[in-house]
C-alpha cells in the first residue's frame, strides 16, 4: 500500500479532458437537438440519436455564423472538439459551427471532391480546349422536359439560323442522373467526335441538393476526359458546380450558354462590314499618299521646265546678240561664227528635255498601273472572302430542295439502301427543319 498512488478526483478529470482534446482536436458529429437552451446568446443544447446523446454548447463568439435558427427536434451537423468540464466531470462537444443535417454532407462531400480534383489538375486552365469561333454542329445534354431546352433552342435559331444541333436527354436530378450525364458525354464523345463542335451541359435553376448531380466525381471524370469541347451552363449566376470548374468554359445560364456558343449572324456581318471599311480606308490612304507625291512631281517638274525655258530665253537672246555682232564683222569671221552657233546648238538642252520628258511619262505611266495594282491586290481578299463564306455555307445545298439523311443507330450518312435495316431511325435534314422517319422497306437500284 505504501506505493500505491491514489488520484484525486481532480488529477482524473484533468487527464481525461487532456486525452479527449488531445485525440480529438475537431470532429463532425451529427444529431438531433434537445434540451435547447440560450443564455445571452450562448447555445447550450444536447445532441441525440436513436441509443445515446452527448451535451453540447455553441458559444456566442460563433453565433453569428448561423444561418438557421436551431431547435428542438431538429436534425444539425455539427463542427467541433471534445472536452471535459471538468467541475462536473461531465465531456462535451464545444462547437464551433453549425448547420442543418443534410445540406451539411452535401457540402462536405462538394469541397473533399473539389480539393481532390484540383490537386489532379482536373481545374488547370493550360488544359481547356478553345471554344470554336463559329461552331456550325452542337451538341446539347440536359433535359428535355421545362423550358431550358427550349429557351435555349429558340436563342440558337435566333442568332445564327442553319445549326446542326444533337440533343442528349438525361435525368438532372435525383436517382441515376450523375450516371446518365456521363453516359451521355461519353457516348457522345465515342459516336459524334468527328461530327459535333461543342457540348452544352445545362441544367435550370434548383437547390444546392437538385444540382448535386453535376458535383459527382463520375460527371467530373467524363468532362475532363472528353474530346470535345464543354461548355456548362447548370442554375443560375451565383451557382457553382463541379461540372463548372472543370468544363472549358462556364455560362452562368443555359439562356447564356446559347448566346455564348455562337456569334449572331449579325455580329459576323459586322466583322465582315468593318474588314471592309478598313481594307477600303487604306486603299483611300494610299491614294492620297500617292496623290500627294504626284502632285509633289508635278510641282518640282514645272518649276524644272521653268528654269529650261528662262534658260533658253537667254541662251537665245545671247545667240541673236552674237549673230548681230559676227553680222557685221568681216566675212573672214563668218566661219566662225558658223562653228560658234553649232557649238552653242550642241549645249542646248532640248535634247535633255526630251529625255527627262519621255523618263517623266514613263514615270507616270508606272505610277498609274501601280496604284491599279494595289487597288485591284486589295478587292481580291475581300472577295475571296466572301464567296469562300457563301460556298461553305450548308445552307446553299439544301436551298436548291435537296437534303441530307442519317442513320439514327450509327450515325453516318446514308448513300445506299445496305446503310440501312429494315426498323432505323432515320433523321432527315431540310432547308427548314429535320424529319424523323423509320425504315418499312429497302429496295436496291442499279443506275
Amino acid at each position: 500500500m505504501e506505493n500505491l498512488h491514489v488520484f484525486t478526483v481532480s488529477e482524473i478529470n484533468s487527464i481525461i479532458k487532456n486525452i479527449l482534446e488531445e485525440t480529438f482536436p475537431e470532429i463532425w458529429v451529427e444529431g438531433e437537438i434537445s434540451n435547447f437552451k440560450n443564455y445571452s446568446n450562448h447555445l447550450f443544447f444536447t445532441l441525440k440519436d436513436e441509443e445515446s446523446q452527448i451535451k453540447a454548447v455553441l458559444f456566442r463568439s460563433y453565433t453569428n455564423s448561423l444561418k438557421f435558427t436551431p431547435k428542438d427536434g431538429m436534425k444539425v451537423l455539427v463542427r467541433g472538439r471534445l472536452t471535459l468540464y471538468e467541475t462536473r466531470g461531465e465531456y462535451q462537444l464545444v462547437a464551433n459551427y453549425m448547420e442543418p443535417l443534410g445540406i451539411g454532407i452535401l457540402k462536405i462531400r462538394f469541397e473533399e471532391l473539389k480539393k481532390k480534383l484540383e490537386e489532379k489538375g482536373y481545374f488547370d486552365e493550360a488544359k481547356k480546349k478553345p471554344i470554336p469561333l463559329f461552331p456550325h454542329k452542337i451538341g446539347i445534354i440536359t433535359s428535355t422536359k421545362g423550358a431550358v431546352i427550349k429557351d435555349m433552342l429558340n436563342i440558337l435559331k435566333r442568332r445564327f439560323f442553319g445549326l446542326h444541333i444533337i440533343i442528349f436527354p438525361v435525368k438532372v436530378q435525383g436517382e441515376g442522373a450523375k450516371e446518365d450525364i456521363a453516359y451521355a458525354i461519353n457516348y457522345a464523345n465515342k459516336h459524334f467526335k468527328d461530327f459535333l463542335d461543342v457540348i452544352i451541359l445545362a441544367r435550370g435553376g434548383g437547390s444546392f441538393e437538385d444540382l448535386f448531380a453535376f458535383n459527382e466525381e463520375i460527371v467530373a471524370d467524363a468532362i475532363y476526359h472528353s474530346q470535345i469541347p464543354i461548355i456548362s451552363a447548370i442554375g443560375h449566376e451565383t451557382d457553382f458546380t463541379i461540372a463548372d470548374f472543370v468544363a472549358d468554359l462556364r455560362a452562368p445560364t443555359p439562356s447564356a450558354a446559347a448566346e455564348l456558343v455562337v456569334n449572331s449572324k449579325d455580329v459576323l456581318e459586322d466583322k465582315i462590314y468593318n474588314l471592309f471599311l478598313r481594307c477600303k480606308g487604306n486603299i483611300q490612304k494610299k491614294l492620297v499618299e500617292m496623290k500627294k507625291k504626284i502632285d509633289y512631281e508635278k510641282r518640282s517638274l514645272k518649276s524644272y521646265l521653268q528654269s529650261i525655258k528662262n534658260n533658253r530665253e537667254k541662251v537665245l537672246y545671247h545667240e541673236s546678240r552674237f549673230s548681230r555682232a559676227f553680222f557685221v564683222k568681216l566675212d573672214a569671221f563668218k566661219q566662225k561664227v558658223t562653228n560658234f552657233n553649232k557649238i552653242i546648238n550642241q549645249l542646248s538642252p532640248s535634247k535633255k528635255l526630251m529625255i527627262k520628258r519621255e523618263k517623266l511619262i514613263r514615270f507616270s505611266d508606272s505610277l498609274i498601273n501601280q496604284i491599279k495594282r494595289i487597288i485591284q491586290s486589295k478587292k481580291m481578299p475581300v472577295y475571296n472572302f466572301s464567296a469562300s463564306l457563301d460556298s461553305l455555307s450548308p445552307l446553299k445545298v439544301l436551298s436548291r430542295g435537296y437534303s441530307i439523311t442519317k442513320n439514327l443507330k450509327t450515325g453516318k450518312i446514308v448513300k445506299s439502301p445496305k446503310d440501312v435495316n429494315i426498323g432505323d431511325e432515320l433523321n432527315t435534314t431540310l432547308q427548314f427543319g429535320e424529319l424523323i422517319s423509320i425504315v418499312k422497306d429497302k429496295r436496291d437500284k442499279n443506275f
